[in-house]
């Protein structure tokens, strides 16, 4: 039976966003379901910006990239990386096009929400070996008790030996975990409002329980703990001091779903654009303007430090691709910058039916519609938001359906409710065209987020068409 007019004005001139698994062919859920799996892989190994930095970097080289210092020269078609202290990571392929008329970039973030140790951590108290922590990014602290934590640390002694530590992530390997209230004595934590249930000086992680061998001295539990450290690594408590330790859930990401088309695991965001962005750029073959990839640190505290994106390393990296490539003069990065187009590759909070009264649910995004374009972040009246011009949300838009991109739209949750912000503000205060665009995630922050494979091939399909422009 042949349609309506209304039915075919509606097809016509509706915003109608699909679920991307309807009408799928065999042949693409297969390379969804691929590349899911191999995303998978590489979350499971990097659950740290040190550790994303150091996959990536492995990534990067089998696939012809070489060291941005080893390079004395830049042409056409070079690909090439700079790691900022190892905890950030820029890569490039030179394009065609001089780098002064513009950049095509995809920046994501590698640091995830975690509990961080306090400088002087390891204490002992009524029987038990304790960590004392500092609570790294936005989290719900409640949802950190009880789950299986593993150690993720680099120890940095005074002579510059740096000491890798890895415990809770191998089968065999004991984990760690924050201790909670037993509801039977909660009565009073139960009264207290959610966000103060489990209070920040209360997110203690048990080490131990063994005591050291001899009565003549006091504090048998933490010198145990302290002597199995040293036997071991060759570390003393003095070397806490200049340490990095990161504790994050154990647990693997996996298949989630009766149907497997879901993605449950730590640290999605921003670990899923940042694989996204990277498979994005190996690709492309040589672009028209010269393609970058950022994967930055220190984005869920503020941008801010050395390893963020505020950092000026970012100004030197593009600075040395001018130089090595003979195109630097008076104003060229400058030049770059406003000419450049970038996305700014973050997650966005998917609508959750169990939740529905937070969302404005004509605004927002949805597990299985594709990655999301936010023309503007902030919270309450825009405030700290990047917004992107319409003229260049056309063109995204236009990049996207030229390449059979699905695509969605949102913004984060009702007006006065809450907000966040990206990177995006960053690179706009630079002069770059910026816009928001990544994978919807359930579960935002927690210990355990969930994403649409769909979603997440998509991300990767939309990052290498905005590579090529």
């Amino acid at each position: 039976m042949e349609n309506t007019e209304g039915q075919k004005l509606k097809e016509a001139l509706f915003n109608c966003k699909k679920i991307g698994w309807e009408g799928m062919t065999e042949e693409k859920q297969n390379a969804v379901f691929k590349f899911a799996d191999e995303y998978m892989n590489y979350l499971n190994s990097s659950k740290t910006e040190k550790e994303i930095v150091k996959n990536s970097k492995d990534i990067l080289m089998k696939n012809g990239f070489v060291d941005l210092n080893q390079k004395t020269e830049l042409h056409v078609g070079d690909k090439v990386f700079l790691s900022n202290r190892e905890r950030t990571l820029y890569a490039a392929i030179i394009g065609e096009e001089v780098l002064e008329n513009g950049i095509r970039m995809i920046a994501a973030h590698g640091d995830s929400p975690r509990i961080d140790l306090k400088p002087n951590p390891l204490y002992e108290d009524s029987g038990l070996g304790l960590f004392k922590t500092h609570y790294y990014g936005g989290i719900k602290k409640y949802q950190w008790t009880n789950i299986p934590l593993s150690m993720h640390a680099t120890f940095v002694k005074s002579n510059g030996e740096k000491i890798e530590v890895n415990i809770g992530e191998e089968e065999n390997d004991p984990i760690f975990t924050i201790s909670d209230l037993l509801p039977h004595l909660a009565s009073q934590q139960m009264d207290r409002k959610l966000k103060e249930g489990v209070q920040g000086e209360e997110l203690n992680i048990v080490v131990g329980s063994m005591p050291f061998a001899d009565e003549k001295v006091s504090e048998k539990i933490k010198l145990n703990i302290l002597k199995l450290l040293n036997d071991k690594y060759g570390i003393k408590e003095i070397d806490f001091t200049s340490s990095e330790i990161e504790f994050v859930p154990a647990f693997k990401a996996k298949s989630l779903g009766l149907d497997s088309s879901m993605i449950a695991g730590y640290g999605q965001d921003d670990k899923v654009c940042c694989y996204a962005a990277l498979r994005g750029i190996l690709d492309i073959g040589t672009p028209k303007n010269t393609a970058v990839c950022v994967l930055s640190d220190k984005e869920e505290i503020g941008f801010c430090g050395v390893t963020g994106m505020e950092s000026k390393t970012f100004e030197y990296f593009v600075t040395e691709l001018l130089n090595k490539a003979g195109q630097n003069k008076s104003n060229a990065l400058e030049k770059v910058f406003h000419n450049s187009k970038v996305i700014s590759a973050d997650v966005d909070g998917a609508f959750d039916p169990t939740f529905p009264s937070t969302f404005d649910k004509i605004n927002s995004c949805f597990l299985g519609k594709g990655p999301t374009i936010v023309k503007y972040t902030g919270s309450r009246g825009k405030s700290g938001a990047s917004e992107a011009p319409a003229e260049f949300v056309a063109e995204v838009r236009n990049i996207f359906e030229k390449n059979g991109v699905s695509y969605q739209s949102s913004e984060l949750g009702k007006v006065d409710i809450g907000g966040g912000g990206t990177i995006a503000v960053v690179l706009a205060n630079r002069g770059m065209s910026v816009i928001d665009c990544g994978v919807p995630v359930l579960s935002m922050h927690s210990p355990y987020e969930i994403t649409s494979k769909f979603d997440v091939y998509e991300a990767y399909k939309a990052y290498e068409a905005f590579y090529k422009g």
